[in-house]
């Protein structure tokens, strides 16, 4: 009991430590809080924060995407701190490129932005290991993740080398950076009941230690509901207004560590979802509720390099987020939360001061207010939470109508400035433009070398993970067998079946040298089996297995226990019966000779000579061709077409993995593009190579940019006009404009024109973005009237009036009119441009 009421005198002395303020250059500085709020550099804070992980893009990318989250409304960026990119051999670290952390944190500061710094080490983030070093496997008696001493150790090492970085670079908010919060550990309650008692010390012992780091600012764990002391309990999930159970404490606040904008994808998966509206929903849930944290997770996903999915991650990652894989601005929901964050700080003074309280207007309608009594401060939520069917209701001496399952926010308990299922912001569509440039690549070839008997070194083939030490995806296992002519069977069309049990990922098989078949797992169930018939021949035959790692788990409890490869083998259909392989006798080769050459590179692949590609290559087959940077300053992608599965290099950088006959569900391939960095190009004679692990032509590979440059609108006569046209001045809540009325607004990317209107109907127009039709109500004048607003500018507004789109006669009297507008933008002179 004693040490118990020792624990806790020094975490309360720590939470004084952690939300302690200072001065600094006459300012307050640092992060406390409250039960409503973060309090910090001395002020109430509406936060909203939005991941992007440093590693998944390119420096050269980071201002543009932490500008554009700026843009977008955001105030805090979000990251997680990646160890076993940072310590990939125990005590050799690395901190440079894309993994320059301190760079990172610093342009967020540079941008007038928070961040929030989350170490984990163990971080999950659908990233190989869940972020934890391979190393770390090898360390004796050690178990991930629990009150185990050699975790712990190296645990507390690493996080305390990254809190003194931080500390000597001054990124702390107690210091004058841009760190207001810091996270350990992750998503602990999901797996703490396997460990039993040692879970909850663990969790005891992990809060406590990094009080102990003393950073001057709060530290978080999300989805924990026993965080220690002061460390805050934030939620995790899509819907967290209404599954949050709350802080542990009366004096937390009530924080959202992860909004899932969309859902993350293996290979084998079709397009993942999330709506703009649905999101809008659930954050203006949440700040209705009492929330005054929100993270999207992700805002922007970016790219998984090289080997750094987890398993079977596909190599895109949250392309769906507001801000695609390439950076660019995903509409509508990048404006949608645009919009939706304008309207809560016109609410800001309310949610962070005044006193709430809920009404039930309806069966399905509620209203939620944050007043200041004796003032006019008052923000009110008016939420119809029926799914199906809208609904008026009175409010104040007022009639509102809401959608189906939206929210409707009123900074001054009158005027509706947003509602959540009303997208007044545009849309618009990507683009895959084939280069001009690299419309012809020449491709040559080299095969790899198909080991036959290598040396025996194990009685049984070794387990994948413990071969491959993260190292590589591949590993050659071989073995011999001598038939005899009485074991064959004489009948034709009848040959022995090669079957191989494996625990994970892939394989491809090989028989006296000659391609077998090739079989998966998949991200739910790793295990498979191979099953293919084989041509065996009287005497000896050398049996071959590529096995294929397709990335390290990254959750679950205990994952230093868990294994892939070859479990079992066996030869099916002898004269003799089965013929177990299993026990025969193995021989091991870690990684391609190609890997080891490195012919990825101009100076390796000078070492082997290249044949030029005339027809599909056999399994396990090399490829390059050379190629001029793409034209313009677009994102560059490659497509590719006619190829199975592999990796690709560009000038020595792989860009990640690639699979093409994993199709989902819908009969495509989960992924088609995979994002060149424009910082890997030169300007010509820039080098692609591909590992190709089946029979496959290069020829049909295309050179791509992307834009998104197809921008349109959609708005009615009932939706409420742009957010814009209010604003908070002098603590006063005032209309911008005269006559606030709806409207559509369009503005080009990168400062390009309007060079041509390829839809316009005022009407009742049918479609989405890029599908547009006209209904049976619709202005001649439509193209017209939208040309005359928009055309060779960068941005137009066009007023959804009757008045100006009406001739002398309106044809249909009855029907609510809709303006749906497509436009095109380019850098082009729009005389010069075909509409």
């Amino acid at each position: 009991m004693a040490g118990k009421k020792h624990v806790f005198l020094i975490a309360t002395l720590l939470s004084l430590l952690v939300s302690s303020v200072v001065a600094h250059g006459g300012k307050q500085v640092g992060v406390t809080y409250d039960e409503r709020s973060l309090i910090v550099n001395g002020k109430r804070e509406l936060l909203f924060s939005g991941s992007i992980h440093y590693p998944r893009s390119t420096p050269d990318m980071w201002p543009e995407l932490i500008l554009k989250a700026k843009a977008g409304g955001l105030n805090v960026i979000q990251t997680y701190v990646f160890w076993n990119i940072h310590e990939p051999e125990q005590g050799k670290f690395n901190f440079e490129g894309p993994y320059d952390l301190v760079k990172f944190l610093k342009t967020i500061g540079e941008n007038g932005m928070y961040a929030t710094l989350r170490l984990g080490p163990f971080i999950q983030a659908e990233w190989n290991h869940g972020g934890l070093p391979y190393w770390l496997r090898e360390i004796p008696d050690i178990i991930f993740r629990s009150d185990n001493e050699p975790f712990k150790h190296h645990m507390e090492k690493f996080v305390t080398k990254i809190i003194d970085m931080m500390k000597e670079e001054k990124l702390f908010a107690s210091q004058g950076g841009p760190i207001i919060l810091s996270q350990i550990e992750n998503e602990y309650n999901t797996v703490q009941l396997a460990y039993r008692n040692l879970g909850v010390s663990y969790v005891q012992w992990a809060g406590n230690m990094a009080l102990g780091l003393n950073t001057g600012v709060p530290w978080v764990m999300c989805k924990q509901k026993d965080a220690p002391g002061p460390v805050i309990n934030t939620c995790n999930g899509r819907q967290c207004g209404d599954t949050f159970t709350g802080p542990n404490k009366p004096n937390k606040p009530s924080l959202w560590t992860e909004n899932w904008t969309a859902q993350f994808r293996v290979f084998g998966d079709p397009p993942s979802q999330r709506s703009a509206e649905d999101t809008a929903f659930s954050v203006a849930r949440w700040f209705s509720k009492n929330g005054s944290l929100v993270n999207y997770y992700m805002y922007h996903g970016g790219t998984n390099f090289d080997r750094t999915a987890a398993s079977f991650v596909t190599t895109r990652y949250y392309d769906e987020a507001p801000l695609d894989e390439y950076g660019l601005q995903r509409e509508p929901k990048w404006g949608h939360l645009k919009d939706l964050h304008r309207a809560l700080n016109l609410c800001k003074k309310a949610l962070l001061w005044g006193s709430p309280n809920v009404q039930k207007l309806s069966a399905d309608v509620e209203v939620r207010i944050f007043e200041q009594p004796g003032t006019k401060v008052c923000a009110a939520f008016l939420a119809n939470n029926n799914s199906k069917e809208a609904e008026t209701v009175q409010f104040r001496g007022q009639e509102y109508y809401l959608p189906a399952r939206s929210i409707s926010i009123l900074p001054d308990c009158k005027t509706v400035v947003y509602n959540t299922m009303t997208v007044v912001s545009q849309h618009n569509s990507r683009s895959f433009v084939k280069s001009r440039k690299t419309n012809k690549l020449e491709w040559n070839m080299y095969s790899e070398t198909i080991p036959a008997q290598l040396v025996v070194d194990s009685i049984l083939p070794k387990e994948l993970y413990n071969l491959t030490k993260d190292k590589t995806d591949y590993t050659w296992f071989t073995t011999t067998i001598n038939v005899d002519r009485r074991d064959m069977n004489e009948r034709k069309r009848i040959n022995p079946v090669l079957r191989v049990a494996s625990l994970g990922h892939a394989m491809v098989a090989f028989v006296n040298g000659e391609f077998v078949g090739s079989a998966h797992g998949s991200q739910i169930e790793k295990s498979f089996v191979l099953q293919h018939s084989v041509d065996l021949k009287p005497g000896v035959n050398f049996v071959t297995l590529l096995g294929t790692l397709v990335g390290l788990p990254d959750s679950g409890a205990y994952m230093e226990h868990r294994y892939a490869g070859p479990r079992g083998v066996s030869i099916l259909g002898l004269n003799t019966g089965t013929l177990d392989l299993t026990s025969n006798g193995w021989g091991h080769q870690v990684g391609l000779s190609g890997e080891t050459a490195k012919l990825f590179t101009e100076e390796g692949g000078e070492k082997v000579t290249w044949t030029k590609v005339q027809k599909a290559g056999p399994p396990v087959t090399w490829y390059k061709t050379h190629f001029d940077a793409p034209e313009g300053k677009s994102p560059v992608a490659v497509r590719m077409t006619g190829m199975k599965k592999g990796m690709i290099w560009i000038n020595g950088k792989s860009i990640g993995r690639y699979w093409m006959t994993y199709l989902s569900p819908l009969g495509e391939p989960t992924q088609l593009e995979y994002h060149i960095p424009r910082s890997y190009l030169k300007p010509t004679d820039n080098l692609m190579v591909i590992f190709e692990e089946e029979e496959a032509n290069p020829e049909k590979i295309e050179i791509l940019t992307v834009n998104r440059d197809t921008i349109c609108s959609y708005v009615t006569e009932y939706h409420p006009p742009s957010v814009k046209s209010w604003e908070r001045k002098n603590n006063k809540f005032t209309p911008v404009v005269d006559n606030a009325k709806p409207a559509a607004h369009l503005k080009c990317p990168n400062q390009k024109k309007i060079i041509a209107v390829q839809f316009a109907s005022f009407g009742d127009p049918l479609g989405t973005c890029g599908e547009y039709a006209v209904g049976t109500c619709h202005s001649p004048v439509s193209k017209q009237v939208v040309e005359e607003h928009c055309l060779g500018k960068t941005s137009c507004d066009i007023p959804v009036d009757k008045g100006l789109f009406s001739g002398k006669k309106d044809d249909c009297p009855d029907t609510s009119r809709t303006l749906a507008v497509q436009v095109k933008c380019s850098n082009k002179d729009p005389k010069r441009s075909a509409n």
